[in-house]
């Protein structure tokens, strides 16, 4: 009774109607459509407008990853002071990374300290790494590396280990490296050892 052959007859199916999800990896096209099978989101990623980011020199760019690598261990002590906060005649110890972005006034002995370009840092650092982005004024002593950004602007008396100042950065005060410091010293220490044998020799 339902034998007959003509009763379900099979609809041929035309690409352009069919619909559905494709296995992963084909691709087809129909008249006027083009499909890419993409992983989700991927286009739409792709698509997003893309700000430009401001030229760094490639020697910049290098020592940057210094202040990460001191700076990202795990369970470090970090002091934010934020935009609009003041903090005044203070003594900062036993923090790993302090980030200016307000103003402080204050005494430092730290690892890293960080300045950004609104940022304001005035009085006495001891610090092993200092990236400064805004301004510094005071007494500032890089141990290891400081670098200065093209809108940082440091004054005072400055002594550093390394130094990296990019283009458009300002530095200006009582400059010098730790070694020209040490070499002066130990000049200054031999002085009256030479004036001792210079007295004997004439005696």
């Amino acid at each position: 009774m339902f034998n007959k052959p003509n009763l379900f007859q099979k609809t041929a199916e035309t690409p352009a109607l069919r619909t559905g999800p494709r296995p992963v990896g084909s691709a087809s096209a129909s008249a006027g459509t083009a499909i890419a099978d993409t992983p989700a989101g991927a286009a739409m990623s792709s698509s997003a407008p893309q700000t430009p980011a401001r030229p760094v020199s490639p020697a910049f760019a290098d020592a940057a990853p210094a202040t990460e690598m001191i700076a990202g261990g795990a369970g470090e002590s970090r002091l934010i002071v934020g935009p609009e906060v003041k903090l005044k005649g203070a003594e900062i110890l036993d923090c790993d990374t302090l980030v200016v972005e307000g103003r402080v006034e204050a005494t430092m002995d730290s690892r890293v300290l960080r300045i950004a370009e609104k940022g304001a840092y005035k009085g006495t650092v001891g610090i092993d790494i200092a990236e400064i982005h805004g301004h510094f004024e005071g007494e500032l002593t890089a141990r290891q590396q400081l670098l200065i950004h093209a809108t940082g602007r440091v004054s005072g008396k400055i002594r550093y280990g390394k130094i990296l100042i990019e283009e458009g950065g300002e530095l200006c005060g009582d400059v010098q490296s730790l070694t020209a410091v040490g070499k002066d010293v130990r000049a200054a220490d031999d002085k009256p050892q030479v004036s001792r044998v210079l007295a004997a020799v004439a005696g």
